[in-house]
Parts: C-alpha cells; sequence; structure tokens
C-alpha cells in the first residue's frame, strides 16, 4: 500500500508523539523547539531507510537508519559519534521500534517483532550512556 509522505508523518505523529518523554501534560510538544527533533527534521530519509529494508531483523533497520538519516543529521559528530544519542536524546532513535512498527504496518508490510528479543534479553539498540561521578 502506498502512503504519502504527509500520511506517514501523521501517522508517526499519532503514534509516537503520544507517548514522548518530551510532550507537555497538554498532549503538545516539549521541545522549546519542536523542529530540532531528528524524528521529523529528517522523516523523508527515515521513511526511505525503513522502506528500504525487507526484513524482521531489527538490526537492518538500524543499520539502515544509521547509513541513510545519520550520516545526513547535524547532531553527528566527525568521529561518528552521536551525543544526543547516547543521552537518549534523539526521538528516532528512541523510538525506533515504534517508528517501524508503524510505518509498515501503514504501507502493508508486517514488522514480527518476536525478533527483537534475542534468547530472552533485549538487543543492544544504543550503547549504553556512561554515567560519571
Amino acid at each position: 500500500m502506498n502512503r504519502s509522505l504527509a500520511e506517514l508523518e501523521a501517522i508517526i505523529r499519532n503514534r509516537v508523539c503520544k507517548v514522548c518523554t518530551e510532550r507537555t501534560v497538554d498532549g503538545e510538544c516539549g521541545l522549546e523547539d519542536p523542529s530540532i527533533c531528528a524524528l521529523f527534521r529528517l522523516f523523508p530519509q527515515v521513511a526511505e531507510a525503513i522502506q528500504s529494508v525487507d526484513s524482521n531483523d531489527i538490526t537492518e533497520y538500524i543499520n539502515s537508519i544509521r547509513l541513510r538519516v545519520c550520516t545526513v543529521c547535524s547532531d553527528l559528530e566527525p568521529d561518528g559519534s552521536c551525543a544526543q544519542r547516547q543521552q537518549v536524546r534523539c526521538a528516532l532513535d528512541a523510538y525506533l521500534i515504534l517508528v517501524v512498527d508503524a510505518i509498515e504496518e501503514a504501507t502493508g508490510k508486517t514488522f514480527n517483532k518476536s525478533n527483537i528479543l534475542s534468547a530472552g534479553a533485549p538487543i543492544e539498540l544504543r550503547p549504553k550512556p556512561q554515567i560519571q561521578l
């Protein structure tokens, strides 16, 4: 099923924004500048990256996002690191499974979430933040 970029974005806003930790009690975006949200700032690349994958392996979606989205994101450091992602402040990274599931569902594909857990343990989506004392 073909969906326009605007339709996909509306679906994602409905599914992800309502559970986002940045939203206000009124349900509005709580970011000082909502345009900095990487999920929507780079939404055309996000949708393309997800739609380019045909797999039930979340790792393939992560790799596609890193290649097609993260490489053009202004938050990416020259050494390939991303402070936003490491501090769990990147909505795309934090809600990636919801985003993949919503886009695949909206376009008529099925993303099998049972493969997200490997031997009962969650897969590592991002490096653990380092706590400095």
